[in-house]
């Protein structure tokens, strides 16, 4: 059952591509991710009041503008960028990176299967990003490569801090610090390039305000807050097999909103990469559910 409710926050957040790009196409990226991280840290605050000590800002700034300013821009840019099927299945690759990372860093080894896992997910990816069968915007491929990797660092900064700060704490202010940059930073923006703002003001629609409130309040608030609670009764491997619901949502929206079409081919190879990224996942989860099998006997 957990599992099935570990789905429910992986697939909003799977739709984030296609939904900006059906009812936020022109709008700054910038503006996108304040206007995704600060609402939903202050409705989070009052929810559940916290407030760091002294000695955690300047981790939780840091955490701020890594997991939330950088990574919720890149996200945006994404989504105006490239087809909303290929921005989810190409996150589905933060778990070959997560690993190589911690193998060169932490000198942690990953076993055979998740070597064999990364390994065919790497070759399929290859396959399906070929230039001479899928024509991508670089500038977008470049995001995906970024917010990766903004993944793994904040991962790692947010997992140390586990036994210091409160989860619904580092996760709360994350969304306010970072979103409070990024307005400074899209205040800037518009100053120099005034126009596109002015623009999304003046031109504001119903659809704009759905867009909005989609992305703040399902894929933000209902997703981080429903994330939040669950990694505290579920397992990380648990919750990581729910996330297959992400790459899901991103190619049922790109066809059904977007109206995205690929090749037989090419949605053969985005079922694989699927397979393989929740495949050292799956494997953990049977032989956990043989263990207490066995234990119960």
């Amino acid at each position: 059952m957990n599992i099935l409710l570990a789905m429910i926050p992986a697939f909003f957040w799977g739709t984030t591509y296609a939904m900006t790009q059906l009812t936020l196409p022109d709008w700054p990226p910038l503006l996108l991710g304040a206007l995704r991280a600060l609402p939903a840290g202050l409705i989070l605050l009052a929810i559940k009041p916290s407030l760091p000590q002294k000695t955690d800002w300047s981790i939780l700034i840091k955490l701020g503008a890594i997991n939330i300013a950088v990574f919720f821009s890149l996200i945006f840019i994404m989504a105006l960028t490239l087809p909303s099927a290929i921005s989810g299945i190409g996150m589905i690759s933060v778990p070959v990176f997560a690993m190589l990372f911690h193998w060169v860093v932490s000198k942690k080894r990953p076993n055979l299967l998740q070597a064999l896992s990364g390994a065919v997910l790497i070759g399929l990816a290859w396959m399906l990003f070929d230039p001479s069968s899928i024509s991508l915007n670089p500038i977008g491929l470049v995001a995906m490569f970024a917010a990766i990797s903004c993944i793994i660092i904040g991962s790692t900064m947010t997992k140390a801090l586990g036994s210091r700060i409160h989860w619904w704490t580092i996760l709360t202010w994350q969304l306010i610090i970072g979103g409070t940059l990024l307005l400074v930073v899209a205040g800037i923006q518009a100053l120099f390039s005034p126009q596109q703002y002015i623009d999304v003001v003046s031109q504001f629609s119903l659809t704009n305000g759905f867009g909005i409130s989609w992305i703040i309040l399902l894929n933000t608030v209902l997703g981080y807050s429903m994330y939040v609670w669950l990694l505290q009764r579920m397992s990380v491997v648990d919750f990581t097999f729910g996330g297959i619901a992400n790459p899901i949502a991103g190619i049922v929206c790109g066809l059904v909103l977007m109206g995205e079409s690929y090749t037989p081919h090419q949605y053969l190879l985005m079922g694989g990469m699927i397979l393989a990224s929740i495949a050292p996942t799956l494997t953990q989860l049977i032989r956990q559910k043989k263990l207490r099998a066995t234990a119960s006997d």
